[in-house]
């Protein structure tokens, strides 16, 4: 996501531009873009967090599994040490 080098030195949001109708109607499309973009951003993050939450669960559902064959294999070797 990239914004305009002129994004700076262009009117403020909530200010009305005294150019001509031609200028208004520009800045009123670049901001519509820059929104666009930033709300595309956003949804991209939420899709982000979604998968990263996905891998996080799988991982603790694998921890915990591991942890679980962990002691059934000390618990064998004990058997099998006093058999």
């Amino acid at each position: 996501m990239s914004l305009p080098n002129d994004f700076e030195d262009s009117p403020t949001w909530g200010s009305v531009s005294q150019g001509a109708p031609a200028d208004i109607l520009r800045d009123a499309m670049r901001k519509e873009a820059i929104i666009k973009e930033v709300v595309s951003g956003q949804e991209d993050l939420r899709a982000l967090l979604g998968r990263v939450q996905s891998v996080q669960d799988e991982v603790d559902k694998l921890l915990s599994g591991n942890e679980m064959l962990q002691v059934y294999i000390e618990n064998l070797s004990k058997q099998i040490a006093r058999g």
